[in-house]
């Protein structure tokens, strides 16, 4: 039977073939130097003058990777990345995977160069004999120059251009194949392409394939595996083997005997691999923090990290490192004290309540977020009760406003009295409502504003208290008339140095007469770090989820110690813990809602605000500060009162911080007290909480060892700070804080900062002199 006759079209095509051929031919011959003039058929004019202007290098760049987050203990708690890629050298690799690969995709890669002659003469004439592309003739390297291409696209004109199905884009991936075979190793060559190829399924390169797949790693691939893994090269989403495990069979059969045919392995060994099923153990590929065994946590620590200017320009620049770096993120997270706090908080309130329980725990003296817990879990299904906010932190690593922190702010008044020298048996008369005018309270730019009375009223009964009990008892006309001696001010600014993020454009809702009662909405975690700071006698640290980064190949990228300045004379935090002991021993809230650890040094304080809107418990043991929190809210996220509310199946019918977040607290601290050293609070003398303290000597100008030297000679605890501007002279003490002259107690932590000799930028305000 005579063949048939062909069409004029396929007679064009094989015209166009036999052209690009001579092409090629004359490509090679000319080493790609030559314009492309003249190509009728092929490509315009435009497109062979641009062919001389290529590069005459090809660089490959870094694969994105992705990053993988830890917890303290080394546990993965999630990954992230936009390529879910894991590089590995190429002796890493199964030599099963290597020789299944080269099998199917480029058998002679060790014998030809950038073009496999004879590999593209066949695919042009077989595809111009089907009037279509049904052969690929692109070797490894010039598949390794279009993904290249298609990585480092940033338009979609760019990705285009890499993957069009055009003669001249196989020109232009020839030419800088050859520029990268000039460049690199075959060895290397082949590496980087089985580190970059699409293996389907998210997954990138072959040892993410091999996990996502067959959960072992990529030296591990037997010939099953090796074969299934080349097979979908070719295409990922045809032969992907989760979805379509009949083509995935023939696909793999199809590399086992043309495997066979090359001698790579003996025939008989590949029709008994052909006998076998695909062997899948498929593992899911998460990327981010929603399934994480804290995603709250994770993403808090990314947040955080995104905000750090170290890691980049912008924050663009600063995404691409995380989510395409490589790198090993090292968190402070303690999965025991996690576990601890998601079973508290899930028991106390259900997801689907109208209601948010959170929970946050930080460690004294170094700041370490060891725990964020919320009844709400992360997803999208608002009818199961899930969302992405976060109400276990602030705003800015969140997206959640906070609420009011109630009568927990009453622990800053207590504190500015202490350090105003105002005696802890300092007996007040407080009835059950007082009337104050509020111009007659002090703020930082002057008596407060207002012609008005405030007429606060008392929830927990009247009488005469000192710090003591009226601390114990939560007396609000108690503490409206303290604050009146002590003024807004310290205990604003101290709130704000012991990590409440406080802010300036809010003074007119936050410095008013009833700070103490705890109107600034706040997070959870901001009050841990706050209590945290009595808990570490006055070292105040700023909370700390991250404390190094590693790069891919384990190197230090960036380490974050922990953040810590003296705030509160230790002899004065020692006070504060005296007085909130109280809260946990009898007669106190906590003890009489049965939550004190009793085996352990504890402290707290409650909180209740007006209308049981949020109520909470921020207690600490010496080395473990928690906050606890509950808050009414709806669907949508508006306040609601808690009274009347059904918690964790059970109706409340009156919401308050000992029986309502303090449980909480304590069903999570009981479970973690025997994981805590039995440490205790520091006791109080008589003189020191009267005001008998150590002024911090003037070292500024001393050299930094006798700057040192001096403030241990005074009884501090001296440590060396950063290099500073100052107008010292260079490696002299430039200041110190706490400053010279302020008063605190002996075995509190002073900073000396080094001069670096640079004047101080003027910044049309003063600075802190010789301080």
């Amino acid at each position: 039977m005579p063949a048939p006759r062909p069409r004029p079209g396929q007679i064009a095509t094989h015209l166009a073939a036999m052209a690009v051929v001579s092409v090629i031919l004359g490509v090679i011959v000319s080493g790609i130097a030559l314009p492309f003039a003249g190509l009728a058929g092929v490509a315009a004019n435009k497109t062979a003058d641009t062919m001389t202007d290529l590069p005459q290098d090809f660089e490959i760049g870094a694969l994105p990777q992705r990053t993988t987050i830890l917890a303290e203990d080394g546990t993965v708690l999630a990954s992230v990345f936009d390529q879910n890629r894991t590089n590995v050298s190429l002796n890493q690799i199964s030599r099963l995977m290597v020789k299944a690969l080269l099998a199917i995709e480029d058998y002679r890669f060790y014998q030809h160069g950038a073009l496999d002659l004879r590999g593209t003469l066949r695919a042009l004439f077989a595809n111009a004999a089907e009037g279509g592309v049904v052969q690929g003739g692109s070797t490894i390297t010039q598949q390794l120059v279009k993904q290249t291409l298609l990585y480092n696209a940033t338009s979609e004109e760019e990705a285009e251009a890499a993957t069009d199905d055009t003669y001249a884009r196989k020109i232009r991936e020839l030419r800088y194949a050859i520029a990268l075979e000039n460049e690199y190793s075959k060895d290397q060559i082949l590496e980087t392409y089985l580190n970059t190829v699409y293996f389907g399924d998210s997954a990138y390169g072959v040892q993410a394939a091999a996990k996502h797949y067959f959960n072992v790693n990529a030296r591990e691939l037997d010939l099953n595996q090796a074969a299934i893994l080349a097979g979908l090269v070719q295409s990922p989403s045809a032969f992907d083997p989760t979805d379509n495990p009949d083509r995935t069979i023939e696909r793999r059969d199809v590399v086992l005997d043309r495997m066979a045919e090359l001698g790579v392995v003996p025939q008989q060994r590949a029709d008994n691999v052909k006998k076998r099923g695909l062997g899948l153990d498929p593992q899911p590929s998460s990327n981010g923090c929603v399934n994480s065994r804290a995603p709250f946590f994770c993403q808090y620590a990314l947040a955080w990290l995104l905000q750090d200017p170290a890691l980049g320009r912008d924050k663009e620049e600063r995404e691409r490192l995380i989510y395409s770096g490589g790198l090993t993120i090292h968190t402070t997270i303690d999965l025991r004290f996690q576990k601890a706090a998601d079973d508290s908080v899930r028991q106390r309130v259900f997801a689907k309540d109208r209601a948010i329980g959170a929970l946050a725990m930080v460690e004294p003296g170094t700041g370490d977020v060891r725990a964020l817990a919320q009844s709400r879990p992360m997803g999208r299904k608002k009818n199961l009760g899930q969302t992405y906010l976060n109400y276990t932190v602030p705003r800015k690593y969140g997206n959640a406003n906070g609420f009011q922190a109630g009568s927990t702010f009453k622990a800053f008044v207590l504190t500015a009295a202490i350090l105003q020298d105002i005696p802890l048996n300092r007996s007040i008369s407080s009835p059950p409502q007082v009337f104050l005018p509020m111009n007659q309270f002090e703020t930082c730019d002057g008596p407060y504003a207002s012609t008005q009375i405030w007429d606060p009223k008392n929830s927990t009964g009247s009488g005469t208290f000192n710090l003591y009990t009226g601390t114990r008892q939560s007396v609000n006309t108690f503490f409206a008339q303290l604050e009146m001696e002590t003024g807004i001010c310290e205990p604003y600014n101290l709130a704000k140095s012991m990590g409440v993020q406080l802010t300036p454009n809010d003074k007119d809702r936050e410095m008013v007469p009833s700070f103490t009662l705890g109107v600034a909405d706040v997070s959870p975690l901001e009050m841990a770090e706050a209590y945290a700071t009595f808990a570490a006698r006055g070292l105040h640290c700023t909370s700390r989820p991250v404390s190094m980064i590693e790069d891919a190949g384990g190197n230090v990228v960036k380490e974050y110690p922990s953040q810590c300045t003296q705030v509160i004379p230790g002899p004065a935090a020692d006070a504060v813990n005296d007085v909130l002991r109280g809260v946990l021993e009898p007669g106190g809230f906590g003890y009489n809602a049965g939550i004190s650890l009793n085996d352990r040094d504890d402290a707290g304080k409650t909180g209740t605000t007006n209308g049981s809107f949020s109520v909470w418990f921020v207690g600490y043991t010496p080395n473990l500060a928690t906050a606890s929190m509950v808050a009414g809210a709806d669907d949508n996220g508006n306040w609601i009162t808690l009274d009347g509310q059904v918690l964790g199946g059970s109706t409340t019918y009156s919401a308050a911080g000992s029986t309502t977040a303090g449980p909480i607290w304590g069903d999570a601290m009981q479970a973690i007290a025997p994981l805590l050293a039995p440490e205790s609070f520091v006791a109080p003398s008589a003189q020191d909480v009267v005001g008998v303290l150590t002024p911090v000597p003037f070292v500024a100008g001393m050299s930094v060892d006798s700057a040192i030297a001096a403030l241990e000679d005074a009884g501090f605890n001296a440590e060396r700070g950063p290099r500073v501007r100052s107008r010292q002279p260079s490696g002299t003490a430039a200041y110190t804080v706490p400053g010279g002259g302020s008063t605190f107690g002996a075995g509190d932590t002073v900073l000396v900062f080094e001069s670096n000799g640079r004047q101080p930028r003027d910044r049309g305000g003063r600075g802190r002199g010789g301080r």
